[in-house]
């Protein structure tokens, strides 16, 4: 019977559904999971502390070491399949230690640092498994002289924001919205913010990377060469080891940003503003981001319902720069001085992570997010404007029952990201991409059916926006995991055709490189889930 130990890194976020275990496989796996812990223990360098980082559920702190970093209550179901044991380590030699008896007593790893995968694929499988959480391993170093830092995979991007700022108010970092967010899984994802127009992704701006290799050893850079390198900046790190650590280039902020959210309904002409921004948002100056956050709400007319779309823009410079820029660019929009507020770049953070004005810098060093709901997600590419007509369209869908907790967010492209090649790191999604779509439909309510209700919707939703987006292949961003789009084989080999299915639509040309990289490094596909970089080994010796 075969066991997987998982070990989570701030993934790059998937989950997997649930399944009845019979009672021999529970015998078996128990046999299993016990001479796993007997060898941690030999080959842990200090045996007594290792017995302090290892939860199984016998451990009276098992289920709330699992519980804190899940971000998506739909894999907080009792019926949702547990880890046999999580491992929380301190140093590296506990990850060496792991792997060793991981592969010499068939368990499987995953590895969680943020927990933000969209599918749970970092804390739950079909399968026995185990969990590495990176929680512990978040040490920041900042090097404000050569403006880099090392960062630890455990650690949170509003850690890595909140440190940053305590150098230098002329320093940042282009990573995202969400300070809960592992490094881990945000930066092997690609990872995008508000300031991916001037400085591209946290992905572009990694510059070295320490990682434990599926026989053990810790590598850097230099030992692990360009080809790896290149593969865990936007491949998704889960599929090639597991991440220590990133070096990081910080880029220049100035001393005041601004910031506006700009709300308008459809009898404030929200669809026709939202039709011309798709045309201009990606054209304006690199150092001006307007995105559109767009949800239903209570019309101010009896009561019914309408469409909200929020006009929410980071502008790198003062408001007296910006406002004629607006009226230039945007006048449609009609934004003015009193719509804007001019703050630093670490005060945005908090901003747009949605904590109030005057909010101590100090939420930032805090893991627990401001809400957790029960969520799917879906992603989008679009390289034409979509037409009045077919914004319409979306606005009846949001009316119905499902849509009542929906949100489309569109983020614009264009600048920097039109200036990088799509082969410049496996995420391909530069130029000739206006803006992506993040697709989300939130409830409330526990229970089977009323999230299968709510998938189908966003499914069906997805199914309309098909003739407005990227097609073949039609793109989506890993770090928005969605297994809608194809998954692997849960048992056996995956080939790869069927790979590809998924592969494709992440990481379009990039995908067969990937293949490469990971034939190279793990050609027995240790690390694997249910959306990771197949071997031509595991499927070409079987002619599958």
């Amino acid at each position: 019977m075969v066991v997987m130990v998982v070990v989570m890194l701030a993934s790059i976020m998937d989950g997997g559904g649930c399944g009845v275990v019979v009672v021999e496989e529970r015998n078996s796996s128990a046999d299993t999971h016990e001479e796993f812990l007997q060898c941690l223990s030999l080959h842990s360098p200090n045996s007594t502390s290792i017995s302090k980082l290892i939860y199984t559920p016998n451990n009276s702190s098992y289920l709330s070491v699992l519980n804190f970093s899940i971000q998506n209550l739909r894999f907080t179901s009792p019926s949702t399949p547990k880890p046999l044991v999580i491992v929380t380590p301190f140093d590296e030699s506990q990850i060496h230690a792991t792997v060793y008896c991981s592969k010499n007593h068939g368990m499987q790893i995953r590895v969680r640092s943020g927990g933000h995968d969209y599918e749970g694929l970092s804390y739950v499988s079909n399968v026995h498994f185990v969990v590495l959480d990176m929680i512990n391993l978040s040490s920041i170093t900042i090097d404000s002289e050569s403006k880099t830092a090392w960062v630890e995979s455990g650690a949170t991007i509003g850690q890595l924001y909140y440190r940053i700022a305590e150098k230098s108010k002329n320093l940042g970092f282009p990573a995202g919205v969400c300070p809960t967010v592992g490094v881990g899984g945000h930066f092997s994802g690609g990872g995008y913010g508000l300031m991916l127009r001037k400085y591209g992704l946290a992905a572009d701006n990694v510059i070295d990377a320490r990682i434990v290799d599926v026989n053990g050893q810790v590598l850097d850079r230099k030992s692990m060469g360009e080809d790896l390198f290149w593969a865990i900046r936007g491949g998704g790190g889960a599929s090639f080891g597991v991440i220590l650590a990133w070096k990081v280039n910080l880029v220049t902020v100035p001393s005041t940003v601004t910031v506006f959210t700009i709300a308008k309904t459809l009898d404030q002409n929200a669809t026709n503003l939202i039709y011309k921004w798709q045309h201009i948002a990606p054209k304006f100056p690199e150092d001006l981001f307007i995105r559109i956050l767009i949800r239903r709400v209570n019309s101010s007319e009896n009561g019914k319902w309408t469409i909200q779309a929020s006009f929410n823009s980071l502008y790198l410079g003062g408001v007296n720069n910006l406002i004629p820029l607006m009226q230039e660019r945007f006048p449609e929009l009609g934004m003015t001085e009193e719509d804007c507020t001019e703050m630093s770049w670490i005060e945005s953070i908090l901003y747009f992570a949605g904590f109030p004005t005057g909010e101590s810098l100090d939420v930032l060093l805090d893991r627990t997010p401001l809400t957790r709901r029960y969520f799917k997600a879906k992603s989008d590419y679009v390289k034409e404007p979509i037409p009045v007509f077919g914004l319409e369209g979306i606005w009846r869908m949001f009316y119905e029952d499902e849509g009542e907790l929906a949100e489309m967010i569109l983020s614009p492209y264009g600048g920097k990201m039109d200036e990088i090649a799509e082969s410049a790191i496996p995420f391909p999604h530069r130029k000739g991409n206006l803006y992506k779509i993040q697709h989300l439909v939130y409830w409330n309510e526990e229970g089977e059916e009323v999230s299968q209700s709510h998938i189908n919707w966003i499914r069906r939703l997805y199914s309309y926006m098909a003739p407005y987006v990227s097609r073949f292949p039609r793109a989506a961003y890993i770090n928005y995991r969605d297994l809608d789009v194809g998954v692997n084989n849960n048992k056996g080999n995956t080939s790869y055709a069927q790979a590809s299915i998924w592969g494709i639509k992440y990481f379009k040309n990039n995908f067969n490189r990937l293949v490469q990289v990971k034939t190279k490094v793990d050609p027995g596909n240790f690390f694997r889930n249910e959306q990771s970089i197949p071997p031509f080994s595991a499927w070409w010796k079987k002619g599958d």
